[in-house]
Order: C-alpha cells, then structure tokens, then sequence
C-alpha cells in the first residue's frame, strides 16, 4: 500500500522515536523532523540529543532534523512553510503547537497520545493510569486543536492493565498499537469519522516530577504497589533506608500487593522470596531493588549479600 502523505513529525522522547522508526520502515515520507535541543545530561553537563534525534542521526541521516527552543513561533513558521506537507505528526513533543502552526499544513495534524482520551490528558497518561490502579487505557489518535489534547477523536484502542503491569512494559505494549493507529490514520486521513469529546469527562496527568516516586508506607499496600509500577524503571520508587550503620536510598522496581499488618514501614518478614513490609493497609511484597551504588538487583540476589533487614526511615 503506497501513503501519498508528506509529513512533518514532531517528538522528543523514546516512545517517539520507536513511533517515528515505525512511520519511515512503512514508507512515511517524513520531509523534517522536530524535536527538542540537545539538553545537559548527566554529571558532566554535556548536550545530549534526544531519542528522536539519536534515531535520525544513526539510522536515517538525511531526514531533516529540527530543534527550535520553541516550535510555536513565527519565524519557526516560516521554516516549515516551504516544505508543503500534508500533515504535522506530533508525538510526546513537549510543546502545545500555536494554531499558526495547525495550520500551516495542506490537510491537518494529528497527534498519537496514550490513553483513552479525554481521560488523563496531558504529560504523563502511562503514569497516571497505573498510579490510580486503572484497569484499561489505550491510545488514541486525535485532530489536534489549540487546547491540550482536546481535538476530535479519529482512532481509539481499548487496552486492559494487569495488576503487576509496569510503566515499561505497558509503554511498550501502548506504542506497538499506536504505531499500527497511527500508520491507519495517515493512511485513511480524509476518511475517517471525526468524534468530539466529551470535555466534562476529561481528567489531567501532569508531569512526572522524582519527587513524587517517594514511597509513603501510610498508604494502601495496592497505592504503593501502584507508585512502584508507575515508577518502574524511571525514575524508580525509592525510601530511604538504614543498613549497616549507612543512611542509603533504596529504589524498589518490582512488587506486590499482599496481606499483613503492622507498624507502616516496618518490616513482617524478610526472606529470599520477598521481603514483606507493613503499610497503613495490607502490606508490600519487594520483589526487585537496587541500593543506592550498586546495582538492580532480583530480591533473592538482594538478599544473599544482606545479613539484617534494611530499617526504613519514616
């Protein structure tokens, strides 16, 4: 099947590029690309480009690369213009597009954005699904407008959430569906059945901020099962604890929900198939962690260089 589109893909991060590596292996005409500029990583501080840009670079050179410190301007307009595309792709961004923008290209844009809008619109639907113990999400593809994921509905797929499900894992399922949505929608563009949403439905996911990945034995066992999950691999949820005389953090990947009862982050049993800590409700079964200058770690693995349980500060 040949797609007569010309489009301009916009999007930062990994979930982009595996989406953007999916639209050029189908024979997308991508005319440019526009992601993020490179930004400091790690210790050193030094400019480090984004996935999208990564992907472009190593794989597919002569794609155009594009990174204005803010895409929504004039003069960022006046770039695009000349290349008279069909359709602007806008996946995970990082920028609401002005409508000077929307409207540069010949046909619409669209944009892919993991959940079932108009829940969870916004920055981090993945996470916000899992930290509220959703039983579904799913991808859906929208006309963009000029408010945050507002515009009508083209495509919608329906995904179910496992209890042990972890944002990783359900990244990946989310992004192999919106490639085939989004691949359909380019596809069928001038066909397919606009569907308004409903905004008195709409909820909010906002950005992910580290600090929100710290554990509060207070809550549920369900809750903190949840933060793990939604945390899982990155940022990672954390607590600090006591070992051997040394304050470290502690990130904990894998767990489960499970019974017991006690003081909240005291410990009900520690052994090579789990260590088992107290919460305000139930208790958290700790499957996989990694202390603060070592490495990830399966929790028998944990456990084998581990004499004395860890004492959780409050």
């Amino acid at each position: 099947m040949q797609i007569c589109m010309k489009v301009v893909f916009f999007g930062t991060p990994r979930f982009a590029a595996d989406v953007l590596a999916y639209l050029l292996a189908h024979g997308i005409d991508v005319a440019a690309v526009v992601t993020k500029p490179d930004r400091p990583y790690g210790r050193s501080g030094t400019p480090s480009p984004s996935a999208v840009k990564r992907l472009c670079l190593q794989r597919y050179p002569r794609v155009l690369i594009l990174q204005p410190d803010k895409a929504s301007t004039c003069s960022f307009a006046k770039k695009l213009h000349p290349l008279e595309v069909d359709l602007f792709v806008v996946v995970a961004y990082g920028e609401i597009i002005s409508q000077e923008l929307l409207d540069l290209p010949k046909c619409g844009c669209i944009n892919l954005h993991a959940s079932l809008l108009p829940k969870y619109r916004g920055a981090a639907p993945i996470q916000a699904a899992l930290l509220d113990g959703a039983k579904y999400t799913g991808v859906t593809i929208i006309e963009m407008a000029l408010k945050m994921d507002a515009g009508d509905i083209l495509l919608q797929e329906r995904v179910p959430i496992e209890r042990e499900l972890n944002f990783q894992e359900l990244e990946a399922r989310l992004c192999k569906i919106g490639c085939r949505l989004l691949l359909k929608a380019i596809s069928q563009y001038e066909s397919l059945i606009r569907m308004p949403q409903n905004h008195k439905e709409a909820t909010y996911a906002k950005k992910i901020d580290s600090r929100m990945a710290k554990l509060d034995w207070n809550g549920s066992a369900e809750q903190i099962h949840n933060r793990v999950r939604a945390f899982s691999p990155c940022p990672g949820a954390w607590c600090n604890v006591e070992l051997m005389g040394q304050q470290k953090r502690l990130k904990i990947y894998r767990s489960k929900a499970c019974e017991g009862s006690g003081v909240p982050g005291k410990t009900l049993s520690f052994e090579a198939c789990g260590w088992r800590v107290a919460c305000r409700e139930g208790a958290l079964l700790i499957l996989e962690v990694q202390l603060e200058g070592k490495k990830r770690l399966s929790f028998e693995d944990f456990y084998k260089g581990v004499s004395t349980p860890p004492e959780i500060e409050s």
